[in-house]
């Protein structure tokens, strides 16, 4: 009985510290970029790449409490390192090891099936990985560091296009800042204790900026209407979260933006020309909101 709970408790230890919750943020951010590069790939080269992207993710997390651990045992001694939960070591090995092994697969998916594009998708989870390390180790006290987690996820945008299309088009280029845009916006505002002392509203115009975009094929078009009008409605829900200034109210807040990420990839695959598409990426955000229950998203 003994060591059945220990393998429980350690299983729940290992799927907070990599945030699995918010994975099908993820999943629908490589959709999106497959579908702005204009492509629709094979099963294998997807399947692929979900599972490649969802190790760089997991495994950045695993970094970010292991890099964060002086700071947390200070400011939140309950997390898994400083709780003695698991060690720091442990962390790091199984951080790098995941980014080893999703770079890994992006060589296959580059080299190792029929079709694949070569060095671009290798080079692209290059680039991710550094920027996730860097990210996790300078990211404290940093002002840059909000820019720096947009950066991470945009390059998913730009990993999955470069793995399915050999040319990146205007429309990827655009769904990629746009994507930097309101994860800048939402990282800058969950460093703010509560938007009912929020001294500096800039932050509102990076997370507005998808909706700027959106709004003149919203007015003229059913589908993406739909999906822009529920995108507004969960952020402004996400906002009153925060403002209501109470720690549970903010996470929420924060939580629930981060599922919005979905949200924005729908609209954007709805702009595309994707409505059926669009409507099984937004679940997407119900499908994160629901695995906040039993995995903390932040």
């Amino acid at each position: 009985m003994g060591d059945r709970i220990a393998h429980t408790m350690n299983l729940a230890v290992a799927l907070r510290l990599g945030r699995v919750s918010n994975l099908p943020t993820i999943w629908t951010n490589i959709l999106a970029g497959i579908v702005l590069a204009g492509s629709t790939p094979a099963p294998a080269p997807l399947g692929l790449l979900l599972l490649a992207i969802s190790l760089f993710y997991m495994a950045g997390m695993y970094l970010n409490d292991a890099f964060d651990r002086h700071f947390d045992a200070a400011a939140y001694p309950q997390r898994p390192i400083p709780s003695g939960a698991v060690a720091a070591g442990t962390i790091f090995t199984i951080g790098f090891l995941g980014l080893g092994a999703g770079e890994l697969l992006l060589i296959v998916v580059g080299y190792g099936i029929e079709g694949g594009l070569g060095w671009p998708p290798v080079i692209a989870g290059l680039c991710l990985a550094t920027t996730i390390v860097y990210y996790n180790a300078h990211h404290k006290g940093n002002p840059i560091g909000p820019l720096l987690m947009g950066l991470c996820r945009a390059q998913v945008y730009l990993t999955a296009a470069l793995a399915v299309a050999p040319e990146l088009s205007q429309q990827l280029w655009w769904g990629t800042g746009l994507l930097a845009a309101y994860v800048i916006g939402l990282s800058y505002l969950a460093r703010q204790e509560t938007l009912a002392r929020l001294t500096n509203l800039w932050p509102l115009a990076f997370l507005a900026t998808p909706f700027v975009y959106g709004l003149p094929e919203a007015l003229h078009s059913m589908g993406p209407a739909v999906i822009y009008m529920s995108f507004v409605a969960w952020v402004i829900y996400a906002l009153w979260r925060l403002m209501k200034g109470t720690q549970m109210a903010i996470r929420d807040g924060i939580s629930t933006l981060i599922a919005g990420i979905a949200l924005l990839d729908a609209l954007l695959i709805a702009l595309a020309g994707d409505p059926q598409l669009a409507a099984m990426v937004a679940g997407g955000a119900f499908l994160t909101r629901l695995a906040h229950r039993f995995v903390p998203g932040t």
